[in-house]
């Protein structure tokens, strides 16, 4: 495992003898099994066998009070996805600058969403995963700082929370996996709250790079290969609109929950957009409504994907481009377009104080297909 100068020195600290600090050491666990209902299937990582391994996660969280109003703190996640090999999710200081006032610097969770700090630590909340139509946008963590400041405005309490920081890593783009760069990410988080009910606005922006070109279109045609045969016939408007180079994307997310300790009500909606590029605006929404029964709580949720193609790139030269030529890059642009509704219908017992056993059913439709996939999952998530 590749460790970066950051968590080099987060381990030094973690490591210092116990008189220079003090070390508090959390863990969660998820212990997950799940499979499609219909053979030829899959969805979320699963199929049609019965796979204990793809949801399932161990982690620990360690955190240091250096004293002077400093800390540091780590988190190492294991993954069934990935084999369970370790790795530093989170890796940053915090320094108090009031009772009301902090700012982290290192590894963070990038502040999308509501249950974004929770997103892993599914005991955090009712469902068996979070709502994949919204949380699914491809990276979790930026390297960069962000400032938090709670206040009391009225008789409301105040969460406002700034990040500036740039991701470098790997994302999915048209079912391929590839290299992406975000750079000079800024951000702005605001949540208030009034007793039951909380709001939530979220927005994030930067300069977004892909790294494509060696992603196959077939057993002959890479997509660089085919930028670089577009450039050679001067269409160079059409390879900028292929090729994502320091392009401006956005993130807008607005979110609404009501809990008043018997029924939880919660929705958020998601605006992503990635200008002069062949990114689809992905616009997502998901509502999800529970009722508590001493230690148990059914839930339903509903989830909708609504993801357009933009045909306005490719089909202004669909009279000058050879079939050969034209039909990837239609593939290309079209390979952005989703529609797809999901219902998900499960419930959560608290067995243990530290222990959740969840059972969930998810039915998704894609519109675009006329596909139905339905997937039954069940587990148990802990924390220690």
């Amino acid at each position: 495992m590749k460790k970066t100068a950051l968590s080099l020195a987060l381990l030094g600290c973690l490591s210092a003898p116990a008189a220079f600090a003090d070390v508090a050491i959390n863990g969660f666990a998820s212990i997950k099994g799940g499979m499609t209902t219909e053979s030829d299937q899959q969805l979320y990582g699963y199929d049609n066998n019965f796979d204990l391994k793809n949801e399932s996660l161990f982690a620990l969280q360690v955190k240091s009070d250096l004293g002077e109003k400093l800390s540091v703190t780590g988190q190492l996640i294991g993954r069934g996805s990935k084999d369970f090999d370790v790795g530093f999710e989170w890796a940053f200081i915090t320094y108090e600058l009031s009772e009301n006032m902090r700012i982290n610097a290192g590894r963070l969770r990038t502040p999308f969403y509501k249950y974004s700090d929770f997103k892993d630590v599914a005991y955090a909340y009712d469902w068996l995963r979070v709502p994949q139509g919204v949380y699914g946008l491809g990276f979790d963590n930026i390297e960069g700082v962000s400032f938090y400041r709670t206040a009391q405005i009225g008789g409301l309490d105040s969460t406002l929370q700034a990040v500036a920081g740039s991701y470098d890593g790997e994302t999915t783009v048209s079912g391929f996996e590839v290299d992406a760069e975000i750079k000079n990410i800024l951000g702005l988080t605001w949540e208030l709250s009034n007793g039951n009910l909380s709001g939530r606005v979220a927005y994030l922006r930067g300069k977004v790079t892909i790294d494509a070109e060696s992603a196959s279109l077939s057993p002959t045609l890479t997509i660089g290969g085919l930028l670089n045969t577009l450039n050679g016939l001067g269409l160079n408007t059409l390879v900028s609109d292929i090729d994502i180079q320091d392009e401006t994307g956005s993130f807008l997310g607005l979110g609404l929950t009501y809990d008043n300790g018997d029924w939880v009500l919660v929705s958020e909606i998601t605006q992503v957009t990635v200008d002069n590029s062949f990114i689809a605006e992905q616009n997502n929404f998901y509502v999800s409504l529970g009722k508590r029964f001493n230690n148990l709580t059914p839930y339903i949720s509903y989830e909708v994907e609504d993801n357009e193609s933009r045909d306005n790139i490719f089909t202004p030269f669909q009279a000058v481009l050879p079939a050969q030529l034209f039909v990837p890059v239609q593939g290309i642009v079209r390979s952005q377009e989703r529609s797809a509704k999901t219902w998900n219908l499960g419930a959560r017992y608290d067995f243990h104080p530290s222990a959740a056993f969840k059972v969930q059913y998810s039915s998704e439709k894609n519109d675009s297909t006329g596909d139905r996939i339905g997937l039954i999952a069940l587990g148990v998530d802990l924390v220690f």
